[in-house]
């Protein structure tokens, strides 16, 4: 019998440090004297009033293992395989789950998934799969996301901080997931999709550490179109979503929780309004604390779990939106 991949323990590391929006304004205002900033307009933009910062001394890998350690507490057998899953990561070479895995003292095969901030859904795929295929009986997901070193302090002009806009909303966290095979085929991950608009991918870079701008510094930095982003977005159209939902057999009303990536509050009416969401159905965590890119999910997944909005055998659709742009779903049933 092929075996299904359940979803076995789940944990979620935001760093104490945090910046309240307020505190971003004042900062660029005293290193931009030039820069005409209305007083609270990135809240009143992005709806966004705190960040969460890491530590000056910790890395991608850190926030990973961290987030890695709770999840193993909760589900302590070994893993057969370690994925570090993130937008962020240590080094270009080697891979960032060699210094997860050395940093926990796991001896398993390790692979880095990068996607964006669908990385963690796509890392969901690449378990799931190799679980069902009998390679791996569990795998270790691991997520930390570091963004705050790539947000820009000190623009030339307004075009530059317009494009530098969506970083400073950009929040650290690290996020873990470890999935197991399992008998129950409705227990688990029950159905993924994935679907990308690449010729999307620049409206949205960080374009440093690559073979475009290898030795540029100004590359260090977010470089994004948060309305074009918006718009690309929209274009995907609910279709996806609802022809999952069709396929299954399945309504809204089927589900403890519908999660979101999620990068404003002001772009979430018009998704959820599109999608035909319920409001009690989904949690709005960018507000407090910001764009957490691919640990966003997990996030929602633990606090519905702690609030007791979703209780073992409930159902969870994760709704992934990344830069490039790409589209990630996934049927979950914990």
């Amino acid at each position: 019998m092929t075996p299904s991949s359940r979803v076995a323990a789940l944990g979620v590391h935001l760093p104490e440090g945090t910046r309240r929006t307020v505190e971003t304004e004042r900062e660029l205002r005293e290193r931009n004297p030039g820069l005409k900033l209305p007083t609270g307009l990135i809240a009143r933009m992005t709806g966004v009033e705190t960040v969460h910062v890491k530590p000056a001394d910790w890395q991608a890998s850190d926030l990973a293992v961290a987030a890695a350690r709770e999840a193993l507490a909760e589900s302590p057998e070994p893993v057969d395989l370690v994925v570090f899953a993130s937008a962020s990561q240590d080094l270009v070479e080697p891979a960032t789950s060699h210094i997860v895995a050395a940093k926990l003292g796991i001896d398993a095969p390790v692979m880095d998934v990068k996607n964006a901030c669908n990385s963690v859904l796509n890392a969901m795929q690449v378990g799931d799969a190799l679980i069902r295929s009998g390679q791996c009986r569990r795998v270790l997901i691991a997520s930390g996301e570091g963004p705050s070193v790539a947000v820009r302090w000190e623009v030339r002009d307004h075009a530059q901080f317009i494009s530098s806009f969506p970083g400073y909303t950009m929040s650290d966290g690290g996020a873990a997931i470890v999935l197991e095979a399992s008998s129950d085929a409705d227990a688990g991950i029950l159905e993924t999709r994935f679907r990308a608009v690449s010729r999307h991918w620049s409206i949205g870079t960080l374009p440093g550490g690559g073979t475009m701008r290898p030795h540029d510094l100004d590359a260090a930095f977010f470089d994004m179109d948060g309305r074009g982003l918006q718009r690309a977005f929209l274009e995907l159209g609910p279709e996806p979503v609802l022809e999952l939902l069709a396929a299954r057999g399945l309504s809204w009303q089927d589900f403890s929780l519908v999660a979101i990536h999620q990068v404003a509050v002001p772009y979430l009416p018009p998704i959820f309004e599109r999608l035909g969401v319920p409001m009690d159905r989904t949690i709005v965590t960018v507000g407090d604390h910001g764009n957490l890119a691919s640990a966003t999910l997990p996030l929602q997944l633990k606090l519905a779990r702690a609030s007791g909005m979703i209780e073992a055998g409930g159902l969870a659709l994760l709704i992934g939106l990344a830069g490039g742009i790409s589209l990630g779903l996934a049927v979950v049933r914990l």
